[in-house]
């Protein structure tokens, strides 16, 4: 199954550990340590969370840097960041499904662009649409690994509801840690 198809499929939980999980890979670019999502996954794991989704959401903004608007991202110099940046805003302050559903699926773009910005192969592909649909032929390692990622989030949280939370996020927390390597790799060059 694609991963637009496992986007279409998934319920609100789902939907929310998705975006969240892509977002939470990309913390590195934020500058954010390894724990600074953990309220926002916590939530996902009672439906009280529900209720208080967008308290936490807004202190999570508060330790990633305050506000984000159309300022923050034209001011940015780095796409990739502004992507991340973008992925944080555009996070719905309730969690409905229809909020969570555009949001995950945004946030599945926008991930996917950011591991192909920063892969140092290039991605033979078009745009990482194809990439979601299943057309994965020429695609670079960064974004076949994150395509995996996102597809397993989805599964997992299908498979096992609330217990998929646990397993989910460590899949999250493999793939930060492969992008804060890049992004380390990355600054050293340009340094």
């Amino acid at each position: 199954m694609s991963l637009v198809e496992l986007i279409g499929q998934a319920d609100e939980r789902g939907l929310a550990a998705s975006g969240l999980a892509c977002l939470d890979r990309c913390v590195p670019l934020l500058g954010g340590d390894d724990e600074v999502l953990r309220p926002l996954w916590a939530g996902l794991a009672d439906d009280a969370g529900a209720a208080e989704w967008g308290e936490r959401l807004e202190q999570v903004r508060g330790k990633l840097g305050g506000e984000f608007g159309a300022a923050d991202e034209e001011s940015s110099q780095d796409e990739a960041v502004a992507l991340a940046r973008r992925m944080l805003a555009a996070a719905p302050a309730e969690r409905s499904a229809t909020g969570v559903r555009a949001w995950a699926d945004a946030c599945s773009v926008a991930a996917l662009q950011i591991h192909r910005l920063l892969d140092p192969l290039t991605d033979a592909g078009d745009s990482v649409d194809a990439r979601r649909e299943g057309r994965t032929e020429g695609m670079s390692p960064l974004v076949a690994a994150e395509l995996r990622r996102q597809i397993t989030v989805l599964e997992l949280l299908a498979g096992h509801g609330p217990a998929g939370l646990r397993p989910a996020l460590e899949v999250c927390t493999e793939g930060r840690r492969v992008l804060r390597a890049v992004v380390s790799r990355r600054s050293r060059r340009r340094g």
